[in-house]
């Protein structure tokens, strides 16, 4: 039996957003589950009711050769004869209702994990973006507030400068060009 690689690292560099959705290409759920691609793909269309559009679609070529999706793209020297087909977390959630081994069941459980995670790390790094958009508000406005400050000691130090200085303390007659 096959070592099935079902680490949640080598999950969530699999997974790709491809028509804004976040999904598993067949040709990785496959390896996952330690079987063929087409095994994978006859079973998904032999419970077709199961996987709706929005569960799991077949891309287009020029979706298989679009560098955002480097994944999919293809080395030099290799050859592809048919578009992979892409499922969504629902779709993968399908999948354990069809591929009913004891691996398959333990591999779905790690992407559903793995998917779990990943929710809550862009949540978290949603609500970090949201309180540094509000930290830097905060310094804008507090740089106003500095930039004021200095425009009105420029303001008290030109005031200052513009008057005559009027001496302090005992004057000599000396100094004036007087004699005593």
């Amino acid at each position: 039996m096959r070592k099935l690689n079902i680490d949640a690292g080598s999950i969530a560099a699999s997974i790709q957003i491809i028509r804004n959705e976040r999904v598993l290409l067949d040709r990785d759920l496959a390896k996952m589950y330690g079987v063929k691609v087409k095994t994978l793909i006859q079973a998904a269309k032999r419970n077709g009711d199961r996987f709706p559009d929005d569960f799991m679609f077949q891309l287009a070529w020029n979706e298989i050769e679009n560098p955002r999706s480097q994944n999919v793209t293809l080395r030099p020297g290799q050859n592809i004869k048919y578009r992979p087909y892409a499922f969504t977390e629902q779709g993968i959630a399908m999948l354990s209702g069809i591929l009913r081994s004891k691996p398959a069941v333990r591999v779905n459980v790690a992407i559903m994990r793995t998917f779990v995670k990943l929710r809550r790390l862009l949540s978290a790094n949603k609500e970090l973006a949201l309180q540094l958009r509000n930290l830097e508000n905060k310094v804008e406005k507090h740089d106003e507030e500095i930039r004021t400050i200095f425009s009105a000691i420029r303001q008290l130090m030109a005031v200052a400068q513009g008057k005559p200085k009027r001496r302090i303390g005992f004057h000599s007659t000396e100094s004036r060009g007087h004699a005593i």
